[in-house]
């Protein structure tokens, strides 16, 4: 909060030196807690690993004002009226640190010092936890969570991804720790041709038409509303006052993708409350398999002229929406 650890974290030099003076003294193996208030969290890594740090963890929180008070116009929480930044924790910056710990993990460098990494940030249940292993971490910290339902927690994160192990085969957690990362990649080796589309399961639905309003709203506009009769409709135009599962199902229309125009971006999957009830399907493009990457080196007028990339696409069945 007073900004010291923060400011060290984000100058590598600072991290190496500081590093370096605790490794000259200590007789305690050394982890560097690393900052996520970085742009690129790997420099600060290679500090410490340079410095001879014995092991890293991540993330240390995010600076953060948590809200306006709008009766008193004061920041929350304050101290005599005045407040600032905090450090934010919780599930809410699991992908933060999910993303930060991945690119550890596919660091040559770090690669090659081969040193421990604990994993911390919004892990809440075993599935966090299992997430963390498989992209590097081999050991795991919680703090949020225990302050929420107290050390009990741990036990049920134990049971829980022991369990998940026995099921998936493996036999301890170096089994586990990083069989992921290899498949996290970017977008010069994504496949170009790869296709997917949203299905709705209509037994399940309970016409919510949340997916409708994700998808006219904010996204592609390829979700209809059907009525019995097999007529497209608007959703002004049945009985808004219907309530209840029943009579919701028997009075509104149904939602129905047009896969021709969806291209499998999973808002509507996101927004569906009812588990199973969407899934994203993959499905043959019948196009021949490419990557960005491949293109740019095959036809790299295609990735740098518009024009040139515009005839491409019509020529390959290729619809950016």
């Amino acid at each position: 909060e007073r900004g010291m650890g923060s400011a060290v974290g984000q100058v590598p030099e600072y991290c190496e030196q500081i590093t370096r003076w605790v490794m000259e003294v200590a007789k305690i193996p050394v982890i560097v807690k690393l900052t996520p208030n970085i742009s690129d969290i790997v420099i600060p890594a290679r500090a410490a690993v340079a410095a001879g740090a014995n092991a890293l963890s991540l993330i240390n929180t995010l600076n953060s004002i948590i809200g306006v008070d709008l009766e008193t116009l004061e920041i929350t929480p304050n101290i005599g009226g005045k407040g600032g930044h905090g450090g934010y924790a919780g599930p809410a910056v699991k992908p933060i640190a999910l993303n930060m710990l991945a690119a550890l993990g596919k660091d040559s460098i770090m690669g090659r010092a081969r040193l421990p990494i604990s994993g911390m940030g919004g892990i809440s249940t075993w599935r966090d936890a299992a997430e963390f292993l498989l992209l590097g971490a081999s050991s795991l910290q919680v703090c949020t969570a225990v302050m929420h339902y107290g050390f009990r927690i741990v036990e049920d994160l134990c049971d829980g991804l022991s369990n998940w192990m026995d099921e998936k085969g493996f036999a301890g957690i170096s089994d586990v720790v990083g069989r992921s990362l290899y498949r996290v990649s970017d977008f010069n080796n994504f496949d170009l041709s790869f296709q997917a589309v949203a299905r709705i399961d209509q037994q399940k639905c309970i016409r919510c038409n949340l997916c409708y309003v994700a998808c006219n709203d904010a996204a592609h506009q390829c979700i209809d509303l059907i009525a019995k009769d097999g007529t497209l409709v608007q959703p002004q135009s049945y009985d808004i006052q219907a309530n209840g599962k029943e009579e919701a199902i028997g009075t509104r229309p149904s939602v129905h993708v047009r896969e021709v125009d969806c291209v499998g971006c999973r808002l509507c999957y996101n927004v569906c409350p009812v588990e199973d009830c969407i899934r994203m399907i993959e499905e043959p493009s019948g196009r021949p398999s490419v990557t960005w990457g491949q293109l740019s080196e095959s036809q790299r007028d295609v990735t740098e002229d518009w024009e040139k990339m515009k005839k491409y696409r019509e020529k390959m069945g290729i619809d950016i929406h």
